[in-house]
């Protein structure tokens, strides 16, 4: 069995970053050169966050570095079934969904997943080592609070969520930027993790192949650099201690 780990943030402290995936629709944006994450902080004063900002991701987690938090209860996923759209914006290729596929608990509070894209490489960072590709799943409250679930993968046996989407992959590409997937089936994502922040996924070379396809030529490695921890606290849930 492949090992895994699982990263949990909020979009909160991305600032202007992940949680401004909507704003990026229409710009030119990228990962490499004038438009690259270097640069990002001067592209719109929204996203200057991402040049003075504290509080950024992506993270190189060391193990020895993390605190084991016993305040942190198990995370409870309630996904199913749901109408669903891929979409490319060029600088990820990704999920959207057109109605509910279900909720996740943290600390009481429920969070609706509303998209997941995918980046190639990973952005998160496990003892210095980059993986594979990287799947982020964006959830919102009623309070329009965000949580991005992170999952890593390392390159191995095929990845069955992905699989799911492999033929509408192949339909999508600059000029087709959106393909309807009909009723998508996420159950898998259910699992309960007995550690978080890990979970680690494993994904067929040919599936980083498709999924690196329709993206734009300054966006084929969407991974932004780590960021500086700037003194914060990793914590770590297990529910066997």
């Amino acid at each position: 069995m492949a090992l895994q780990l699982f990263i949990i943030f909020a979009l909160s402290l991305l600032l202007g970053i992940a949680s401004a995936i909507d704003v990026f629709r229409g710009m030119e944006i990228g990962y490499s050169g004038h438009n690259g994450p270097g640069k990002w902080g001067k592209l719109n004063p929204t996203f200057s966050p991402c040049s003075t900002g504290k509080r950024q991701s992506p993270i190189n987690i060391q193990r020895n570095l993390t605190v084991h938090n016993k305040l942190l209860k198990p995370l409870t996923r309630n996904y199913e079934s749901a109408n669903a759209t891929l979409v490319n914006r060029g600088y990820s290729v990704g999920v959207r969904f057109e109605e509910s596929p279900g909720d996740l608990l943290i600390n009481g509070k429920n969070y609706t997943l509303q998209q997941f894209h995918w980046h190639l490489p990973a952005e998160h960072h496990i003892e210095g080592q980059r993986f594979a590709a990287e799947l982020h799943m964006v959830h919102r409250a009623a309070d329009n609070s965000a949580v991005v679930v992170s999952m890593l993968y390392h390159e191995s046996k095929a990845d069955p969520l992905f699989s799911m989407i492999m033929e509408g992959l192949k339909h999508l590409g600059k000029e087709n930027t959106e393909v309807p997937l009909g009723t998508l089936n996420i159950n898998e994502l259910n699992r309960r993790p007995r550690k978080y922040y890990t979970y680690v996924m494993s994904i067929s070379k040919e599936q980083i192949t498709t999924l690196d396809s329709p993206l734009n030529s300054h966006c084929k490695k969407n991974a932004r650099p780590c960021q500086p921890l700037n003194g914060r606290e990793v914590d770590m849930y297990d529910e066997l201690k």
